[in-house]
């Protein structure tokens, strides 16, 4: 069951996955690294956001706790694979 978490940038339903219900290979925003199948992580959107899958994203744990202490992070290239 996702719940609300209040940040800076406003509030973000937040699941936990478990590691046996992701079958695909994610990349994290917070750090730009893949989560690959079978390692628990976050999903979050924005909880104004009704039903608009496209603003999900998959985040390490330690990545989203640490989201408020890092800087931005280089967007990659229009080239560069995508996942999730």
């Amino acid at each position: 069951m996702p719940t609300v978490q209040q940040w800076r940038d406003g509030d973000w339903q937040v699941r936990g996955i478990s590691g046996g219900a992701s079958a695909k290979t994610y990349r994290c925003p917070g750090c730009d690294q893949e989560i690959r199948p079978g390692v628990p992580h976050l999903v979050a959107w924005p909880a104004d956001d009704r039903g608009d899958l496209t603003d999900r994203r998959h985040w390490h744990s330690g990545c989203w706790r640490a989201r408020d202490r890092r800087a931005p992070n280089l967007q990659r290239g229009r080239g560069a694979p995508r996942h999730g």
